[in-house]
């Protein structure tokens, strides 16, 4: 589990860094927190399928609704259909339990989850230090 929440965390920084993120120039958003939620197969998961097998329709139109409200900012299958991962970026956790709980394939039992508070670290910021340091 801890080897997968790493990969995730190598992959995504890159993607989603803050110099990257609206909520550099959008103060309201500052006061965002950022999750991460982990989605595993769950008792309802399709044994012998593959994650794109999954009955995830109606999962993956909560996604995009959540993605067009703007509380999710990435989100899609783990390669070695072990499942999925979705990065939200809400008020509180509160709100991001709330998303998960109704999430139609938490719902079903395709998927279980399991959920994380988030720092983001400011890479670029840092690189850019980095790069500017006497050696």
């Amino acid at each position: 589990m801890r080897m997968v929440a790493l990969f995730l965390v190598l992959n995504l920084v890159p993607i989603y860094s803050p110099a990257q993120s609206p909520t550099q120039t959008e103060p309201e958003t500052a006061t965002k927190a950022t999750y991460l939620v982990l989605y595993r197969p769950g008792p309802a998961w399709l044994t012998g399928k593959s994650v794109m097998e999954q009955p995830l329709k109606e999962h993956g139109k909560y996604m995009m609704s959540l993605y067009i409200k703007g509380s999710m900012k990435l989100a899609g299958p783990l390669t070695d259909n072990a499942g999925g991962a979705v990065l939200l970026e809400v008020s509180n956790e509160a709100e991001a339990k709330a998303i998960v709980a109704n999430d139609p394939a938490v719902k079903s039992g395709v998927f279980v989850y399991e959920m994380h508070p988030w720092k983001l670290q400011p890479w670029e910021k840092f690189a850019k230090k980095a790069k500017a340091a006497p050696q």
